[in-house]
């Protein structure tokens, strides 16, 4: 069962629109989902709602402490009310993951990623669930600051928000902790293709007339 929603991101107007702030595209959808209100708790150092489903509290962080300190953020709200890493899901985005996909995932390596990184160090876990958001890789390792410190095409921003509503449609299932319905939502990044009915066959506007034989003779019209 999730306890805890983070969202990632770079604080202030100059970052809301960049790659690095998927995190918070998702958390925002999140809470306007639950009907959840994101207000500045400094205690936490980040933008918090607490919402109740189906009994069980939960909680909504978007950190406000620039991405490379998100661990103070996170590991101070999931102290104070003792959620575990296993009850904690950190969306964000994820380089080697193609707009429009994503992954979730238990655990694992940062991978750069200097949010994740912080949060390993302040958590002293790494046993966290991981909702990857993908932003697409620029090509250059070299370029990779700029590229997530940028805004996406608009094609690219059309395929992170559909993964994003994806995401969000597998809400009741992350926060039940059925992990395994969560991901066929959030993995399946193509629906089905439906058969294409055959078509009707189109009349033909000028039918070629049916051949009929001619009437034998009636015997008592036949002249001898």
């Amino acid at each position: 069962m999730i306890k805890l929603l983070v969202g990632l991101c770079n604080p202030g107007p100059d970052y809301e629109d960049t790659r690095h702030n998927a995190g918070l595209w998702w958390l925002e959808a999140v809470a306007r989902t639950l009907n959840a209100r994101l207000v500045m708790d400094k205690g936490y150092h980040g933008l918090v709602a607490r919402t109740t489903v189906n009994g069980q509290n939960v909680w909504l962080l978007a950190p406000q402490t620039y991405m490379n300190l998100s661990g103070k953020s996170v590991a101070a709200l999931a102290r104070f009310f003792k959620i575990s890493p296993q009850e904690i899901l950190v969306a964000h985005d994820e380089l080697d993951i193609a707009p429009g996909d994503a992954k979730l995932k238990l655990g694992g390596s940062h991978a750069g990623h200097n949010g994740l990184r912080d949060i390993h160090a302040q958590l002293g876990s790494a046993d966290y669930w991981r909702l990857k958001l993908g932003i697409g890789h620029p090509g250059d390792k070299a370029e990779v600051a700029n590229w997530v410190l940028k805004k996406p095409s608009l094609d690219h921003r059309i395929a992170i928000d559909q993964s994003i509503d994806r995401a969000v449609k597998a809400l009741p299932h992350l926060l039940a902790g059925d992990m395994d319905k969560a991901m066929l939502l959030i993995h399946t990044s193509k629906p089905a293709r439906p058969k294409t009915p055959r078509p009707n066959p189109i009349p033909n506007p000028n039918p070629t007339p049916e051949f009929q034989a001619p009437e034998a003779p009636k015997p008592d019209s036949i002249k001898p």
